[in-house]
């Protein structure tokens, strides 16, 4: 049995009951078909945005409800995964992409993106990743060029979440010469010179699409620009640490769904004339994950209420990532051994959780990144010790 969750009010146990009752009974039944597709429905989107579950914090003028308790979205995330897919992202486009529009766009902008954002008609993403460069943001080489009344923007960007459905991304782009010299820029797709390039095939998550764009003189009007057109590096690191919280609700609610399927198949699969959950090196490993599952869980719930009163440090949230992560793949790697040959199989979702798995330890920052900024916290960067 997990831990209890302190952190959590009656009122967001209700909001739970309401979401895994509407998940389980309209949208449950499409995920095979996404899964072959290779995408979401749009409709998706617009179901979230009909039950007001998509940007939570916009306000009421914007077509929102102005709550900004991210239990509620955390809350969100764990029913989605258990019950759809891990690769909807919508939490991508609520609490990835909304909170630089949130934190950084005027009401003018607010006005403009924020009706069809909350109400799904909008999908979004963001542009930040290139070819060459990963978690190296200030090396990024997409360019805007200040011409007045507007921007040109040349560059390419590839692994864009929501890439083949997006509507909306904001975009990273060199602004100066310098290294950190970055703008942040509001580009749709029915911009002319915005085309997108590949929707590429991946290990897992084929349900989340992924896709290559790329800006062709596009001009973006000055009015597009999100603060300061030479602090989108600031800016991004801001968003970073809810970002990575973010990620670490989906690793979790994936290691949870995928030990909650183990432990029912091992109790009900036998070998030499008893379950299988009967030998001890099952109950060991099973005893060792659970344990850990509600030590990262109740890390991750503090550093929810940390992020909710914005004071979650770069280090706390890197921590919470590489623990969550790196958790989740030792949860659904024992899940295939505990399945034996079934885990190999598509037919049972482990084999699936597996592969979906992969990409946590890699993504919002490797978990080398995550170290690495862990380790400076310490005071043991590079500059520290000259």
């Amino acid at each position: 049995m997990a831990f209890p969750r302190m952190h959590l009010e009656p009122e967001h146990e209700m909001f739970r009951d309401s979401v895994r009752r509407y998940l389980k009974e309209e949208l449950s039944g499409d995920v095979e078909r996404w899964r072959e597709q290779g995408h979401v429905d749009r409709e998706a989107f617009r179901k979230f945005g009909e039950q007001g579950w998509l940007c939570l914090w916009a306000e009421e003028e914007y077509g929102g409800i102005g709550v900004r308790d991210i239990r509620y979205d955390q809350i969100l995330q764990e029913e989605s995964v258990r019950w759809t897919d891990i690769g909807f992202f919508h939490n991508a486009h609520s609490m990835l992409v909304g909170p630089y529009l949130d934190r950084f766009a005027n009401p003018a902008q607010k006005a403009r993106f924020l009706p069809g954002v909350v109400s799904g008609d909008v999908i979004m993403g963001i542009a930040m990743t290139e070819p060459d460069t990963g978690s190296d943001l200030a090396a990024i080489r997409t360019r805007a060029e200040s011409k007045g009344d507007h921007w040109l923007l040349n560059g390419a960007k590839t692994y864009i979440s929501n890439g083949i459905i997006g509507d909306l991304f904001v975009v990273a782009a060199k602004t100066g010469e310098g290294r950190g010299q970055i703008g942040l820029f509001v580009v749709t797709s029915d911009m002319e010179g915005f085309s997108r390039g590949r929707h590429l095939k991946k290990m897992g998550l084929p349900v989340q699409d992924t896709a290559e764009l790329r800006f062709d003189n596009i001009r973006v009007p000055a009015e597009n620009l999100l603060g300061d057109p030479g602090k989108g590096f600031a800016y991004m690191t801001e968003c970073l640490a809810v970002e990575r919280t973010m990620s670490a609700i989906s690793s979790m609610a994936h290691a949870q769904t995928a030990f909650d399927l183990t432990l029912e198949f091992v109790k009900e699969r036998r070998a030499f004339g008893r379950p299988i959950g009967a030998f001890q090196n099952t109950r060991f490993v099973m005893a060792d994950l659970r344990t850990r599952l509600d030590a990262v869980q109740s890390y991750l719930d503090q550093c929810v209420m940390l992020a909710n009163e914005d004071k979650l440090s770069p280090e706390d949230a890197a921590s919470l990532k590489l623990l969550s992560s790196e958790l989740q793949g030792d949860v659904v790697d024992a899940g295939v051994q505990m399945h034996g040959g079934a885990g190999f199989m598509d037919e049972y979702p482990i084999s699936r959780m597996f592969r979906d798995a992969r990409i946590a330890r890699i993504y919002a920052g490797t978990s080398e990144i995550m170290k690495e900024i862990i380790g400076r916290g310490l005071g043991l960067g590079e500059r520290e010790l000259r």
